[in-house]
């Protein structure tokens, strides 16, 4: 069986948590304990008028706000992981 983040490393991602706040950007590493973004967004939804669904679609048609470029995200702290390309931006 095949690891799913193998497919996902070196593609935009999009790290969920529990809270208002999104990671977006290039998947470099996972480990046991992290995920390792760069060229990476790290948005608290809380600031600014869109939820986490709008920022994203948003995200997907312009591009990455990047404010980060290196970011190491706790994994304990994330509830999924998808590509950003795969945000449904109807």
């Amino acid at each position: 069986m095949s690891d799913p983040f193998d497919r996902m490393l070196n593609e935009v991602v999009v790290l969920d948590t529990a809270s208002p706040i999104l990671y977006i950007g290039k998947l470099v590493e996972v480990t046991d304990q992290a995920y390792v973004l760069t060229e990476a967004d790290m948005h608290d939804c809380r600031e600014g008028h869109a939820n986490k669904e709008a920022y994203l679609v948003e995200a997907r048609r312009s591009s990455v706000a990047v404010n980060r470029a290196r970011v190491v995200v706790l994994r304990w702290a994330i509830i999924s992981v998808s590509r950003l390309a795969d945000v449904v931006a109807d």
